[in-house]
């Protein structure tokens, strides 16, 4: 007790005279004293909720605006997310559960499968991409587990979800004025910063997804769940992004048609869903019949005809992650395809570490508790799906669905420790936003 109350004592002193400092160095040094308040701030906020600097990063992943140059050209959701992920590493409630050991294996294979263009490839671009790939895939799910496994999963997904509908809103509004002066082609917002159409559809999707799932562990009331998938789902739609429109559907299917062990869903939904994927290969026929060689669904066969080109000239390697930044060809397009692009940077040995990371991962998600599973594995599937028909690793529209899936794994996980200590303790516990351990890991 007085070894206690002397930390205490030691501590208040410790920050008092830090403070003090700060105050004296802001008349000189703003930029040092506001980033010592700021670290202030966040050792503070950690010594009350240890994961709390994971929590507040979940609104800082779909921010992205891109910071840096020279082949360092990264998001600041990126910078976000690594340093939640030191803080979610250090602090976070351990030890991982099986399946998230599983795909945090199957990370690290793929990490092995690609180091060899590392090696092969000596440029900077390559260096960098290969850690930002270990980051937004490793990385993303021991922060999403750190959120989930403190029984914070309804305030991190919250706080994703709140941006989203920001843009979301965005998006409309932008669409309606673009409608009224005639103009009915999909929306790219400028300010507060650049977005792209499929930036904005990508991310909007995983949004729409994860409302339409609404998990009851989550505790959303249904109007707003409800109201933010709809709105998400305009916005995707005004968006004109065709790969996320094909994800959003086929992650609605998956949810309907699997079943959800706490509500029955209506599979009217199901009549919105497939009508949208057959208007995207309408306007895709369309496109290919058209004599303009430079529209979208042509030009992506002209960037599939040069992918392969790249490819054959090292297929066992590739020419290196981010091989059309750094001038190692006379190519500068990033291939609108997950496995060329794949095959062009990392070669069959990187191709065969990707598809044992998604594939694999599915199988491990497929086979946890619905309840938590079934949200992750539609997240996962919904990004592969989309990387079929665009860009695939592009920070954000990585970094959030395996954020969400690490969300659910330490979701589950903390339901199972709650049950196990219930049955330890036969008494009953305060379950906060939950409603019944029992319930909740019922398989």
């Amino acid at each position: 007790m007085i070894v206690r109350s002397m930390t205490w004592v030691i501590g208040t002193l410790a920050l008092a005279v830090l403070l003090a400092g700060i105050g004296i160095l802001v008349p000189e040094y703003a930029v040092v004293a506001v980033t010592l308040a700021l670290l202030v701030l966040v050792v503070g906020l950690t010594a009350y909720e240890p994961v709390a600097l994971p929590i507040l990063a979940m609104p800082a992943l779909v921010v992205v605006e891109r910071v840096g140059g020279g082949g360092v050209d990264l998001s600041l959701s990126d910078f976000a997310l690594f340093g939640a992920f030191w803080f979610a590493l250090f602090f976070a409630p351990r030890p991982y559960s099986a399946p998230m050991r599983s795909l945090l294996w199957l990370s690290a294979l793929y990490q092995v499968a690609t180091l060899f263009t590392v090696i092969v490839n000596p440029f900077t671009a390559n260096i960098v991409e290969w850690f930002h790939a270990w980051l937004s895939v490793a990385g993303a799910l021991v922060v999403g587990w750190a959120v989930g496994r403190a029984g914070r999963a309804r305030l991190g997904l919250t706080l994703f979800l709140v941006p989203c509908l920001a843009i979301a809103l965005l998006t409309c509004v932008t669409a309606l004025e673009q409608l009224a002066d005639g103009n009915t082609g999909p929306v790219y917002i400028d300010s507060p910063i650049a977005m792209h159409k499929n930036f904005i559809g990508c991310v909007l999707a995983f949004a729409a997804l994860v409302a339409y799932a609404r998990p009851w562990w989550v505790g959303w009331p249904r109007w707003f769940a409800l109201g933010a998938f709809w709105l998400c789902s305009l916005g995707v739609l005004a968006a004109q992004a065709r790969q996320a429109l094909i994800g959003l559907a086929i992650g609605i299917m998956l949810i309907t048609l699997r079943g959800d062990p706490d509500r029955k869903r209506s599979k009217l939904i199901l009549l919105a869903a497939v009508p949208a994927i057959y208007f995207v290969v309408l306007a895709v026929q369309e496109q290919l019949s058209s004599d303009n060689e430079f529209n979208s669904a042509n030009q992506r066969l002209t960037w599939y005809e040069d992918s392969i080109d790249v490819w054959q000239r090292n297929p066992w390697f590739g020419m290196g992650l981010r091989w059309w930044t750094a001038g190692v060809t006379e190519f500068v397009f990033q291939p609108p395809n997950v496995e060329l692009e794949v095959l062009t940077s990392a070669g069959i040995v990187g191709l065969v570490g990707f598809l044992a990371l998604f594939l694999g991962g599915m199988v491990v998600l497929w086979r946890i508790n619905p309840r938590f599973g079934t949200l992750a594995f539609s997240m996962l599937m919904m990004r592969f799906v989309q990387g079929q028909f665009d860009l695939f690793w592009v920070s954000v529209q990585v970094t959030v669905p395996f954020v969400i899936v690490g969300v659910c794994l330490g979701a589950e996980s903390y339901a199972e420790s709650r049950r196990a200590a219930r049955e330890r303790t036969g008494s009953a516990l305060p379950l906060e936003d939950l409603r019944s351990v029992e319930e909740m890991t019922v398989r």
